[in-house]
């Protein structure tokens, strides 16, 4: 007390600052602002009282706090617990905390505040309110871990994928060789398996494999990760790009597998990704195992008792990976996927469609709507046509078969059989006379049975034997016009000619 009645006359009589008062003393500015501050407050100025002695001075500048009140305190596990079911607010809790203590209980703003004042004592993940089992968010850790190949010593780093439930953090972790739009679906799926159902919201970062265009209000997402999240019945809300709070409970997620799974294994050498998997899960289960201080349960017994009775159950058919792109359809009403090429109905020539191929299937869709289905196929350049994308005129022309133009040729006459015949035989491949017989069945249908017969006439007459040929007769009217075949012209006589005999 001697000290404080010093710091009132050298701060309040002598009028030195608080500063020089303090180097005097040997204690803080901000100490003798709080001995200054407490004497205002009490009323005190310098000389104090002769009466007053240091019990007195003391009792007026630190009163005694009222006796605290023996009312219950609510137990703040609880109400955190309860918070995160659906529907169930503070003040709900506060009626059902005073109709449980109707003589002495808090008032709901002294209620509320000593939840909240508990709420920031606990570790960050906790700050945010998530609902049991809703949310899990997803990304991978920054640390790698060393693949050394067991025959060559080369070195390649791992990629580990963490997912953490928002309420009990529950946690699962796995190798990856990379980043990639595989791995993520891959990670994503072998999660959901762990937990044994699924959330209703995937928190997943920005990385560019599945965030196509990063956007704080409406990302564009990969097809691919949209469609693996709606097989599971799930939605994807992407962290906000800048806003680590959105994502902070994977973040403390990678910190406890970076601490509790991957340090443990510094000294391990792994030669492949399965074998590195087999020790992280050992690690995972101590991890998932391990009691939380602030809620004296371990993630286990949080995602068991909390979590799982609110997620949804696993689908009963998983999800078959499938990629996306967008393609244009050729001209021959075709579009190349994976260098093959696929028909679609030839009304959407020129048209943009999107195409999902899996490891059996490939699917088009049109505007959102499928318009083609195949048996994938791998052959490099090879074409998948379906007779029923074809227009009529190219359906009629596949009906047409060998034998069934040699019969046509024989019904429309002797002459046109025998021009189909010779130009089967003559064309240096099978397919260019097949082509060529169909042309000519398409010009007699143009000028007639009659008109063909004379036009196969004159070619075979003067050794015109194509399809243009005999177009070109038709057009220009010359099967109307008499031709007398030539009579082959026998060699002359002379003495110079030798005859075969000459070479016997």
């Amino acid at each position: 007390m001697r000290k404080i009645r010093d710091v009132l006359k050298l701060k309040i009589g002598k009028g030195l600052s608080g500063r020089q008062v303090a180097g005097a003393m040997g204690i803080s500015p901000a100490t003798v602002a709080d001995i200054v501050r407490r004497a205002h407050a009490a009323g005190l100025t310098w000389p104090l009282p002769e009466d007053m002695d240091d019990e007195e001075l003391e009792t007026l500048l630190y009163p005694k706090p009222e006796k605290e009140s023996e009312r219950p305190v609510p137990d703040m596990k609880y109400l955190r617990t309860e918070l995160s079911k659906k529907g169930v607010t503070i003040a709900l809790l506060w009626q059902e905390y005073a109709a449980e203590n109707p003589e002495d209980h808090y008032s709901y703003q002294q209620f509320a505040r000593l939840y909240k004042n508990w709420k920031k004592s606990v570790e960050t993940t906790m700050r945010q309110n998530h609902k049991a089992g809703e949310k899990v968010f997803t990304d991978f850790a920054g640390q790698t871990l060393p693949i050394v190949d067991p025959s060559t010593g080369e070195i390649k780093e791992a990629h580990l994928f963490v997912a953490c439930m928002g309420f009990s953090s529950y946690t699962y972790a796995e190798a990856f060789p990379s980043e990639q739009l595989p791995c993520w679906i891959a990670g994503h799926m072998n999660a959901f398996a762990y937990f044994g159902a699924t959330p209703e919201i995937i928190v997943p970062d920005n990385p560019a494999a599945i965030v196509t265009k990063a956007d704080r209000y409406e990302p564009d997402l990969n097809h691919t990760f949209e469609e693996m999240a709606e097989s599971y019945g799930c939605v994807i809300i992407p962290a906000r790009v800048g806003k680590a709070r959105d994502k902070a409970v994977v973040e403390a997620g990678v910190l406890q597998v970076e601490r509790w799974v991957l340090a443990p294994l510094r000294n391990r050498v792994f030669h492949s990704v399965h074998e590195a998997n087999q020790a992280i899960a050992e690690r995972l289960e101590w991890l998932n195992n391990r009691e939380m201080k602030e809620m004296e349960a371990s993630r286990r017994d949080l995602f068991g008792s909390v979590d799982l009775p609110a997620m949804s159950p696993l689908p009963e058919k998983l999800y078959e990976y499938a990629e996306w792109e967008w393609a244009g359809v050729n001209i021959d009403y075709c579009v190349e996927v994976d260098k093959h090429y696929y028909s679609v109905p030839y009304q959407l020539t020129r048209q943009r469609v999107e195409a999902r191929f899996a490891s059996r299937t490939v699917e088009i869709f049109h505007k959102g709507r499928r318009v083609a289905s195949h048996a994938r196929s791998f052959v490099k350049g090879g074409h998948t046509i379906l007779k029923e994308h074809m227009p009529a005129s190219h359906r009629a022309y596949l009906e047409w078969t060998p034998s069934r133009i040699e019969s046509w040729a024989a019904r429309t006459g002797p002459e046109t059989a025998g021009l189909v015949a010779r130009i089967m035989r003559e064309k240096p491949h099978p397919e260019m006379g097949y082509r060529s017989c169909l042309g000519i069945i398409r010009l007699a249908g143009k000028y007639g049975p009659e008109r063909m017969e004379a036009a196969a006439a004159r070619a075979l007459a003067t050794g015109a034997i194509s399809y243009k040929s005999v177009k070109s007769i038709l057009s220009s009217g010359l099967d109307r016009v008499q031709v007398k075949r030539k009579e082959p012209v026998p060699p002359p006589c002379h003495d110079n000619v030798r005859g075969p005999e000459y070479y016997n």
